[in-house]
C-alpha cells in the first residue's frame, strides 16, 4: 500500500520500462475486475498528431462556460502529473492520486500473473483515470486524449458519444506507420458504430482512409473542408478571428486568444462538437461558445512567458508542429529578428524539424535536458547547416546565454522542441 504522493508517482513511472504490447485485452481485462467504470463514463474521444490538447481545451471551455462539470485526460503533463486527470481544469489533488494508485494496485499485480502481462506507465493512469471519472467523480463529461495512435491505445476501451480527430502527420512512425494512410487507419481505430466523427484531416489519402472506416461504422461524418468551413478569417493583435459554416448553424466572428491558423483548426472542431452536442440536448448558447474559445489559453502552446526581451515557448516536437509554429510567426511577428533555442527527443525528425526552423532563424541554439530519449545538444547541433548557430547542453545557461545576446528591439526569442522539453523549462519563467 502507498502512504506517500512520492511513493505512488514512483510506483507509476516504474512501469515505463515495462514495453507496449499491442491489443486491449489486457486494459479490458483489468477493467473488468474493477467493475468497469467506464461504461458510465459521456466520453468525447479525440485522436489526431497534432491539435488534440488545444481541441480538448476548447471544447472543455465551451462546456464549462453551459455551467457543465467537465473531467479530461490528457498527455503528457506541463506543469504536475496531476493534470493529466483534471475536472474543470484543475488537476486532481495527491490525496486522489495516492488513493487511486491503491485501488488499482491489487489488480495490476493480478493480471501480471496472467498470460496478458506487466500494464505500462500508460495503461496504469488510464486505468486510475477511468477509475476516478467512472466511479468517484461522475461528471457531465469527459474529454479523453488518445494517447498513442488509437486502435491500439488504451483509452479506446470506451464507448464515446462523439469522436475527434484533429489531423495526421508523420509521428511515433515506428510505431503507427510510414504512410499517412496507415498513420490515419490507426487514428481511426476511434471510429465506433454510429457515433459521429468531426475532423480536420487534409491529405487526400488519409481522408480517404478516414471516409471508408466511418463509412464501414455508419458513423456520421463532419469534414474541416466539406461540411464545416472556416471563412472570414484575419489576425487580431492579440489572437485570430473568424466565421465557422456548419450543418447545425453558423458561427460569425468567432474570436480566439490562442495565436495560429491552426488554432483556428482546433476552434473550429471544439465549436462543431459542442454544436452537436446542443443538438442532442445540451444546454449550450452561443455565448458560452465565443466566450469559452476567448477564454481558453493552453500551456506550452504559442506562450508568451516574458515580454523583455520577447520570448515564446512552444511544444512544437514535430515537423508538423514546427510548421504551425512557423506560420504563426510569419502571421504574427515577420519583422523581427526570430532566435531559436531547440531540444527534441533522438527518436524526432530533427532533421527536417532543425531545416524548417533554420528557414526563419537569425541563430539557432541546441540544447539538451533531463530525460533519457533526449537528444543531446551537440547531436542536434551536427545536423544544422545554419551560419549562426551553436550548442550549450545546459538548457538554463543556453536560455541565459541567448537571451543576454538580444540587444535589438526587434529581437524576440523563440523556445521550442519536446513537450517533456518545454514541460522543464517553462518553470524558470512561470
Amino acid at each position: 500500500m502507498m502512504t506517500t504522493y512520492e511513493e505512488a508517482l514512483t510506483w507509476i513511472h516504474s512501469r515505463f520500462k515495462f514495453g507496449m504490447k499491442l491489443g486491449l485485452e489486457r486494459m479490458e481485462w483489468m477493467l473488468k475486475q474493477l467493475g468497469n467504470p467506464h461504461h458510465t463514463i459521456r466520453a468525447v474521444h479525440v485522436a489526431g498528431t497534432n491539435g488534440k490538447g488545444s481541441t480538448v481545451s476548447y471544447l472543455r471551455n465551451i462546456l464549462q462556460q453551459a455551467n457543465y462539470e467537465v473531467g479530461t485526460f490528457t498527455s503528457p503533463y506541463i506543469e504536475t502529473f496531476n493534470e493529466r486527470i483534471s475536472v474543470n481544469g484543475v488537476p486532481i489533488s495527491n490525496d486522489e492520486m495516492v488513493a487511486l494508485v491503491n485501488d488499482i494496485l491489487p489488480v495490476v499485480n493480478a493480471v501480471e500473473e496472467t498470460e496478458y502481462g506487466a500494464p505500462t506507465e500508460f495503461e496504469v493512469i488510464t486505468l486510475m483515470s477511468f477509475l476516478y471519472f467512472g466511479q468517484k467523480k461522475q461528471l457531465d463529461y469527459v474529454i479523453y486524449e488518445v494517447g498513442l495512435g488509437g486502435r491500439f491505445d488504451s483509452t479506446n476501451v470506451i464507448q464515446p458519444i462523439l469522436t475527434v480527430i484533429t489531423n495526421i502527420g508523420f509521428d511515433h512512425m515506428n510505431i503507427l506507420g510510414d504512410t499517412v494512410e496507415q498513420i490515419a487507419s490507426e487514428k481511426a481505430g476511434i471510429v465506433k458504430e454510429e457515433i459521429p466523427l468531426i475532423t480536420a484531416v487534409e491529405q487526400d489519402g488519409a481522408k480517404a482512409v478516414i471516409e471508408q472506416i466511418a463509412l464501414e461504422h455508419q458513423a456520421p461524418l463532419y469534414r474541416l473542408g466539406e461540411e464545416l468551413h472556416i471563412d472570414a478569417y484575419e489576425t487580431l493583435v492579440d489572437g485570430e478571428q473568424f466565421t465557422l459554416q456548419t450543418p447545425f448553424q453558423d458561427a460569425p466572428k468567432l474570436e480566439l486568444s490562442m495565436l495560429g491558423y491552426h488554432q483556428v483548426k482546433n476552434a473550429s472542431l471544439a465549436t462543431t462538437a459542442a454544436l452537436y452536442l446542443r443538438k442532442q440536448g445540451a444546454q449550450i448558447e452561443d455565448e458560452h461558445i465565443y466566450r469559452g474559445l476567448r477564454q481558453t489559453k493552453w500551456q506550452g502552446r504559442f506562450e508568451q512567458v516574458r515580454t523583455d526581451p520577447l520570448t515564446i515557448i512552444d511544444g512544437a516536437h514535430n515537423p508538423e508542429g514546427v510548421e504551425s509554429l512557423l506560420s504563426t510567426l510569419r502571421l504574427h511577428y515577420e519583422d523581427r529578428n526570430i532566435h531559436f533555442i531547440f531540444s527534441c527527443l533522438k527518436d524526432k525528425e530533427s532533421k527536417e524539424m532543425i531545416a524548417s526552423l533554420e528557414s526563419m532563424a537569425t541563430s539557432i541554439t541546441f540544447t539538451s535536458f533531463d530525460f533519457e530519449r533526449a537528444a543531446t545538444g551537440k547531436a542536434l547541433y551536427d545536423v544544422s547547416n545554419h551560419e549562426k548557430k551553436a550548442y550549450i547542453e545546459d538548457w538554463a545557461k543556453a536560455i541565459g546565454t541567448v537571451t543576454d545576446g538580444l540587444n535589438d528591439e526587434k529581437d524576440m526569442l523563440v523556445i521550442t522542441g519536446s513537450l517533456y522539453f518545454i514541460s522543464q523549462i517553462r518553470s524558470a519563467f512561470i
